[in-house]
């Protein structure tokens, strides 16, 4: 949970706000509390949707069909303003994981919890079709998981949204990889009941492999394959494959309808341990944190920035900061709910979060008995990295990047923390890459890794990482190399992929060359990367500039390049653009004024090296280069960095990826103390790394849902200046 923003409001209907729980493409959802002390979940539409006459309509209508809704597997309906200037609409707070957490974070379900899991969900489902609804957004984000049971949520707003937006043929509503054929299609009919059932089909495969049963990859691709493949069931136990092979038939009528497939699952075993143990502990850490939060002042004098500015502060301070706000420094605690055993209140019940004595006395003892100062958690974090291979520059440069920032890290005492650090070296080699991811993913005291450092090292390995939940964040990995290293949770890029480096070219052929004729050639050598960077510029440019496309053979050699220059001058271009590496880059170089070539010389970091400097000579003057690092010593805020690095290794300047590599290891750091509310676990952090925004020295990074990317506009640009490559600045600046 986040704290209240300063916009954000101090109360919606009864519930006085306490932080956010989540956003999303209709509204803010906020953890609230009602003047008695029951928690719920309060969801505020968005403006863009409150302004609109008949969304307003329809969204009356389904929250009076919501409350028709009676099932214990469903989160209820507590309260609804649909007539306010902005609606919202409140539900019990489920203090768990949902099922998406929960699998992140702690791995697959057993096959005994995903049979007690599907059997009540598909009771939820079947009495959410009794009362004439569909839900059309089962996935594993929006389905909580409590001792003793699943809830399912969202079927009202779900419903809303996909009720207004399938009115029009060919739009798709969902969320891709969890949706129907008929919906994956988007014909805007046809979409009942059995939708829902098969969406529980592909959430119970993802609950019991740990994948989704058409894979990952881009929303169009996977929707083309719900529409027309097969799904890929590896993984799902026998019998329950069957069964969830029936759910994803393509033809609706072929599917069990819900009470059918409740049916086929049998009988569920006892509600107190129907989960495994690492989930119990994940629900238990979640209810003793929302326990501790501390009730919320009343609000009479300002209005809604000020009233929530106050209300964060007070959630988010110490207890001596809330005294003096006025908050009490106990929490308000809800009673127990009749009928529940008190040692399942303790781990935290769906509906209603509440606690017996052992609770209270726990957080008491907390905050009671701070530890001090000098007392400090210590936690490991591994680089994993290219030392002694053909990439040894590139690996010690980040390695001593991390190093800087975790000295700086641990010389604060004010987080509790100390980050040692476990270095390993793969030299570059995949092989060896995978020795030391299992080593590393065997060792239970490793929290995360920093690299690798070269993208087939990382192809090789982000595999074993994901399966042992071990976040990899990349400080200078941009090419898209083997099938699923970008899909992969736990991958975290900290700069933007190769393809991305377009932008800045087109930005400085546009603003700085005012380019009419550009040939883009694209290196057969560098692979798909060379055409994609080609294409994406020439597309930027539109209409404004000619432009030709070439490839550039992989057997091209000093004949071929000075063929190539002289077709470049014959065809009358002011500009040209080579995505390649050093030598090749320089092979160019030489080629190009022996050839009367005179325009503007264009590339890409690949050839951002002494090598090229070296073999182009005096003809890599003027040549301009897109790059994805900065030069730590040209921005005042990478000033001190550099300071740092010169004192800390004798006086050298620090080289590219150096400062890159000092933010990504503080920005895993930042998400590390703020992981440690719910406990210092791989799989929480998978997730925290999603929800943290840190601002560097170099950048902002934070995941942008959007994008799927941490970073996009981390790009710059060099110039080859009197034998050397001069810094001319971030890319975006150059469009201003």
């Amino acid at each position: 949970m986040r704290p209240l923003l300063p916009s954000d409001p101090a109360r919606v209907g009864r519930h006085r706000l306490l932080g956010r729980l989540g956003a999303g493409g209709m509204g803010v959802v906020y953890l609230g509390r009602t003047d008695q002390g029951a928690l719920a979940a309060v969801k505020v539409v968005r403006a863009a949707y409150a302004d609109d006459p008949g969304f307003r309509a329809r969204f009356a209508r389904e929250v009076r069909a919501a409350g028709r809704v009676r099932s214990p597997w469903v989160v209820p309906l507590l309260g609804a303003g649909t007539r306010e200037s902005t609606p919202w609409l409140a539900t019990a707070y489920v203090p768990g994981p949902s099922v998406a957490e929960a699998v992140e974070e702690c791995g697959p379900l057993p096959l005994r919890s995903a049979r007690v899991l599907g059997a009540r969900l598909a009771e939820a489902l079947r009495d959410v079709h009794a009362a004439g609804l569909v839900h059309r957004d089962v996935k594993p984000a929006n389905v909580l998981l409590a001792l003793d049971g699943p809830r399912l949520i969202d079927f009202g707003i779900a419903r809303e949204q996909a009720g207004t937006a399938l009115t029009a043929t060919g739009t798709v509503v969902g969320s891709p990889g969890f949706l129907s054929p008929e919906q994956a299609r988007g014909t805007g009919a046809g979409v009942g009941p059995p939708s829902d059932v098969f969406s529980l089909g592909c959430l119970l495969a993802f609950a019991v492999s740990g994948h989704r049963p058409f894979g990952d990859g881009s929303p169009a691709a996977v929707l083309v394959r719900t529409a027309y493949e097969e799904p890929e069931l590896d993984g799902v136990p026998g019998d329950m494959a069957a069964l969830v092979r029936s759910c994803l038939a393509k033809e609706p009528g072929d599917r069990p309808t819900a009470a059918e497939l409740r049916a086929a699952l049998g009988g569920a075993p006892p509600a107190e341990d129907w989960l495994p143990g690492p989930v119990v502990r994940l629900i238990a850490r979640r209810s003793a944190a929302a326990l501790a939060l501390p009730a919320v002042p009343p609000t009479t004098l300002d209005g809604r920035g000020a009233a929530a500015t106050r209300a964060a502060g007070a959630a988010g301070a110490g207890p001596a900061a809330r005294e003096a706000a006025g908050a009490p420094t106990e929490p308000a605690i809800a009673p127990p709910r009749p009928g529940l055993p008190r040692r399942r209140l303790l781990l935290g019940a769906a509906g209603v979060l509440a606690a017996g004595g052992g609770a209270g006395a726990w957080w008491a003892w907390g905050r009671g008995r701070k530890p001090a100062a000098a007392v400090r958690k210590t936690l490991v974090l591994a680089l994993h990295a290219d030392l002694s291979g053909p990439g040894k520059a590139l690996g010690t440069a980040q390695e001593r990047g991390v190093r800087i920032a975790l000295e700086e890290f641990n010389s604060r005492a004010e987080h509790g923390l100390r980050l040692d650090l476990l270095v390993r070296d793969d030299r570059g080699d995949p092989r060896r890459a995978q020795e030391v991811a299992e080593e590393l993913s065997a060792d239970g005291k490793v929290l995360a890794v920093l690299g690798p450092s070269d993208e087939d090292c990382a192809a090789a390995v982000v595999d074993r990482y994901q399966k042992a939940l071990l976040s990899m964040v990349s400080v200078s990995l941009g090419r898209l190399p083997a099938k699923g290293l970008h899909t992969q949770r736990v991958f975290v890029a900290t700069r933007p992929v190769d393809d991305a480096l377009g932008g800045p070219l087109a930005v400085h052929l546009a603003h700085t060359v005012d380019s009419r004729h550009t040939v883009f050639l694209a290196d057969a050598e560098l692979g798909a990367t060379s055409w994609t960077v080609c294409s994406r510029t020439a597309d930027a440019l539109g209409a404004s500039t000619r432009s030709e496309r070439w490839t550039v053979e992989e057997d091209t050699d000093a004949r071929g390049f000075a063929a190539l220059a002289g077709r470049v001058v014959d065809s009358g271009a002011d500009a040209v653009v080579f995505v390649g590496g050093a030598r090749r880059t320089a092979e160019l170089a030489r080629a190009l004024p022996a050839a009367g070539f005179e325009g503007a010389r264009l590339g890409t970091h690949h050839a951002v090296t002494s090598s090229f400097l070296g073999l182009a000579g005096r003809d890599a003057e003027g040549w301009v280069f897109a790059t994805p690092f900065l030069n730590p010593l040209a921005e005042e805020s990478t000033g001190a960095f550099a300071t740092a690095y010169r004192r800390r290794f004798e006086g050298a300047d620090p080289p590219w990826y150096a400062a890159e590599a000092y933010d990504a290891a503080l920005f895993l750091a930042r998400a590390v103390t703020e992981l440690g509310a719910i406990g210092y676990e791989r799989g929480g952090l998978v997730r925290q790394l999603r929800e943290t925004r840190y601002e560097g020295i170099t950048k902002a990074l934070y995941f942008d849902p959007d994008t799927a990317a941490y970073n996009l506009e981390a790009l710059y640009l060099f110039a080859v200046e009197g034998g050397g490559f001069v810094y001319r600045g971030r890319a975006a600046d150059g469009a201003r």
